[in-house]
């Protein structure tokens, strides 16, 4: 056993990072300023996107995005059950439906030859989920968004760096939404992105982050600006800060280089697992695509042992290793039970997921001997509780 923990993810953060926050301070400009505009720029070169919209977190992106896109009362929008609650309560907080469509078992991103069978007239949009980091089958998605009208948000807050068929998450014609939380594969502290090809929905959505003002603050403040604003709409303080931009500037170039580490750990998982009956790991898609894995989540055979997940994570960590619950099934949570009230069996590979899925340690500061300790403890758990 381990003589230190192995947490489940920590960020790696270099004195690039450190300096830059530091300057920051003492340049005066803490609040939005002219880093956040330079990390929106590197965003939009590194995916291909003609526009970004820096905000506070994916969770504020995916709202004004929704808006942005003429979601509302009545709208269903189509999504999967195997995400963070976010994805779904921003559909809840617009006024709209969410409707949740199963997943690929092997995968678990949606499956899409599941969703024709729950668009109905008030369908407004497709909201998949590049889970971990491996992307949708977009081709497939985009096809049922023409056929039927439909607009398409993409939840790619696993999958800055994830490329599908030669192109990068966010170059498609469509909206993606990144998140730069702690435990994602680059980080601003707390922050999102929304990159678009629609320059219309990118001044929307630049309004809505701050407060619906013509005119952010350095902006108005700076040299070049003049103090007067007008309100366009009523927006919200979404806003990303400089402090946070200047971690997101240095973070990016090095993002390439993380994914790489990233996916020597879980392609070394996967060998490791590969026969062990009572590990399923994860899958990879047929199509041609770049997984970005932010998150190495096998799922646990527990009709093959004497105990349930939540029990082998615990057991786990008395070997020293940090674990994480990525995810719950939304359908399995009590709010989103009690109102979309999903019959049962409906969602069966989400339901099966559920109970089973945990999240490995997985960041690139892992040391040589760290993925081998976290392999060796999944064994030892489940040698003590075979059935």
């Amino acid at each position: 056993m381990r003589k230190e923990f192995l947490p489940f993810s920590i960020p790696t953060i270099g004195e690039e990072e450190i300096n830059e926050v530091v300057d920051s301070l003492r340049s005066g400009w803490i609040t939005t300023g002219p880093k956040v505009k330079l990390f929106e720029d590197a965003v939009k070169e590194y995916v291909g996107a003609p526009f970004a919209v820096a905000l506070n977190s994916a969770t504020a992106g995916l709202h004004v995005a929704l808006l942005a896109m003429g979601i509302g009362p009545g709208d269903e929008v189509i999504t999967t059950p195997m995400t963070f609650a976010a994805t779904v309560n921003m559909i809840v907080q617009v006024g709209a439906r969410p409707v949740l469509v199963d997943i690929e078992p092997g995968t678990l991103n949606i499956d899409p030859g599941l969703i024709r069978a729950k668009i109905t007239e008030r369908t407004r949009a497709l909201l998949p989920v590049h889970f971990a980091g491996q992307p949708c089958n977009m081709d497939a998605i985009f096809a049922i968004a023409g056929e039927f009208n439909l607009k398409v948000l993409e939840d790619a807050a696993h999958a800055i760096g994830t490329e599908y068929a030669g192109k990068r998450i966010g170059s498609l014609d469509s909206i993606s939404v990144f998140s730069f939380h702690p435990i994602k594969n680059i980080t601003t502290g707390e922050g999102g992105m929304v990159c678009t090809r629609d320059e219309h929905l990118a001044e929307e959505m630049s309004l809505m982050k701050f407060h619906g003002m013509s005119r952010e603050a350095w902006k108005r403040y700076s040299a070049q600006g003049t103090p007067n604003y007008d309100i366009i709409l009523p927006g919200f303080k979404y806003n990303m800060l400089d402090m946070q931009a200047a971690l997101g500037i240095h973070q990016l170039k090095k993002l390439d280089a993380f994914i790489d580490r990233r996916t020597e750990i879980a392609e070394y998982y996967n060998a490791a697992f590969a026969d062990v009956e009572e590990i399923a790991p994860p899958s990879s898609a047929a199509y041609d695509h770049r997984h970005a894995w932010h998150l190495y989540t096998p799922l646990i055979r527990i009709e093959r042992l004497k105990i349930d997940r939540d029990t082998f994570m615990s057991e786990l960590k008395r070997e020293n290793i940090g674990t994480g619950l990525h995810f719950k099934a939304v359908h399995h949570h009590p709010y989103y039970r009690e109102t979309l009230k999903i019959p049962e069996g409906e969602l069966a590979n989400a339901d099966y997921a559920s109970d089973r899925i945990l999240s490995l340690p997985l960041f690139p500061k892992m040391a040589g001997e760290d993925p081998r300790d976290v392999v060796e403890a999944v064994k030892n758990v489940i040698n003590r509780n075979r059935k």
